[in-house]
């Protein structure tokens, strides 16, 4: 049977593996906020029902049943996501934590409505698609965290980490949302930035950079020609 918590654990596995991280228990114990001997418990279940499988040093991978319980969650997920943004106008900053609630009670075939109103692709109001892209795979495509943006050029925000709505939040009222366009006007010696949004002059610290994507303002441009 798959259980919520089932359900959870696989999706933060997928989520972490996705962006690059190598999941070991602390990684889970961390992303879900739950103790060490909570998670040894929960991926014994897990192992026992094929779900995931554990290497000798530690490390946690999906089985291919596993990836498919995750993937279908994500998707829910995102989905929800994009019907409270677009359908039902929530801000996007609130949108997460609703669908968090929410991505364990759709039934399939409500899942397949929303497909059929929003699409199966796409990115949710966050920038981001169904499965986290791997940072890798952003610097490819010319996108770079705001923490190594430079000084004196403009970028436009491709897309925000999503986990931690007080973040979301205060990203917001500084103006630095996805498809914002931001101006970096200095970065100092802590690592603070003074960005221009279209909230004026905003200032934001090293560590909410580090959660932020974004591309030069031009991109978005140059790729349709």
């Amino acid at each position: 049977m798959i259980t919520i918590s089932k359900e959870n654990y696989l999706k933060a596995i997928l989520e972490a593996e996705s962006e690059g991280e190598h999941v070991i228990s602390a990684t889970l114990a961390h992303r879900l906020s739950v103790t060490a001997p909570a998670v040894t418990m929960a991926l014994r279940r897990l192992k026992s029902d094929g779900l995931v499988s554990v290497r000798a040093e530690g490390r946690v991978e999906l089985t291919a049943a596993g990836r498919e319980v995750a993937l279908r969650t994500m998707m829910r997920h995102h989905l929800i996501e994009r019907m409270l943004a677009e359908v039902f106008g929530m801000e996007w900053y609130q949108v997460h934590d609703e669908a968090e609630r929410l991505e364990h009670a759709v039934s399939a075939e409500f899942e397949k409505k929303l497909v059929e109103k929003l699409g199966s692709a796409g990115v949710c109001p966050h920038g981001n698609p169904v499965v986290p892209e791997h940072p890798e795979a952003r610097r490819r495509r010319g996108f770079r965290l705001l923490a190594e943006a430079e000084p004196g050029k403009s970028y436009r925000v491709c897309s925000v980490y999503e986990q931690d709505t007080a973040l979301l939040r205060f990203l917001d009222e500084r103006g630095i949302r996805p498809g914002a366009k931001l101006g970096v006007v200095a970065r100092h010696y802590d690592e603070t930035l003074t960005l221009v949004t279209d909230r004026h002059k905003v200032f934001i610290g090293g560590s909410a950079a580090e959660k932020v994507w974004v591309a030069p303002a031009e991109a978005r441009k140059l790729r349709k020609h």
